[in-house]
């Protein structure tokens, strides 16, 4: 597979169809996992001005990727907040709490395609979406993560919200997993690693550029365009 990749940036409201091959893409990779109930697979945030989406799409421009960006304040609550909501009704607060005082957000829906399996565009995706809060103004990002994936959000500057849940643990989207609520410093990054950090400051910088970087498989040749999520005075 051609490992050149386009990694761009959208309102959900201004690409209904391409939020539509999102979610079909991501519910057919959950069901390879026996998952059929996420809150942040819903249609709803289709229509959620508070909702950025990035994509990852190979060199025909097909779907093998993508992460959201919700903010505080659209026509839904956080993702995390449904997803646990019940089970710990504390996340409400705390998430209004850190709107209040500095603007916040989650990560949510991250996936990617099992043709690029293995080959880093989950990390892509990632920093991408952490580049774009800045823009966006939120400076405290939420968010709930597999096992698995831990260590790569720990990376980028997540840590476990303790206040919540047993040690910020909870059985989602099944009761045979385990899942961690997350929260960060979107500003400062200050708890991710240097070389993550000078990754995403990178592209806030320079939100449309090319760049080679290196994955578990190889190189692969990346194509940015983050600065159509938000109103071009906020990224020029």
């Amino acid at each position: 597979m051609n490992n050149h990749f386009n990694i761009r940036a959208f309102r959900a409201v201004d690409e209904p169809e391409t939020c539509q091959k999102y979610v079909q893409a991501h519910m057919d990779v959950l069901r390879l996992y026996g998952i059929t109930q996420i809150t942040s697979a819903k249609e709803e945030w289709f229509k959620n001005p508070a909702s950025y989406v990035i994509v990852a799409e190979d060199y025909d421009g097909n779907l093998v990727g993508g992460i959201r960006v919700h903010e505080v304040g659209g026509t839904q609550p956080l993702p995390v907040e449904d997803a646990i909501g019940d089970m710990d009704p504390g996340i409400h607060s705390l998430v209004e709490n850190h709107h209040v005082t500095r603007g916040a957000g989650e990560l949510c829906g991250l996936w990617n395609s099992r043709m690029v399996a293995g080959m880093g565009l989950s990390k892509v995706l990632v920093r991408a979406g952490l580049s774009i809060t800045s823009h966006i103004g939120i400076n405290t990002m939420f968010g709930i993560c597999a096992e698995l994936t831990l260590p790569m959000f720990k990376s980028v500057g997540y840590e476990v919200e303790h206040s919540l849940g047993k040690q910020g643990t909870f059985y989602y989207p099944k009761q045979d997993l385990l899942a961690y609520a997350l929260i960060m410093d979107a500003n400062t990054l200050s708890e991710a690693s240097p070389d993550e950090r000078e990754l995403v400051l990178g592209l806030r910088e320079e939100p449309t550029n090319w760049r080679v970087e290196k994955g578990p498989k190889g190189e692969m040749e990346l194509q940015y365009k983050l600065n159509q999520s938000t109103p071009q005075s906020i990224i020029c």
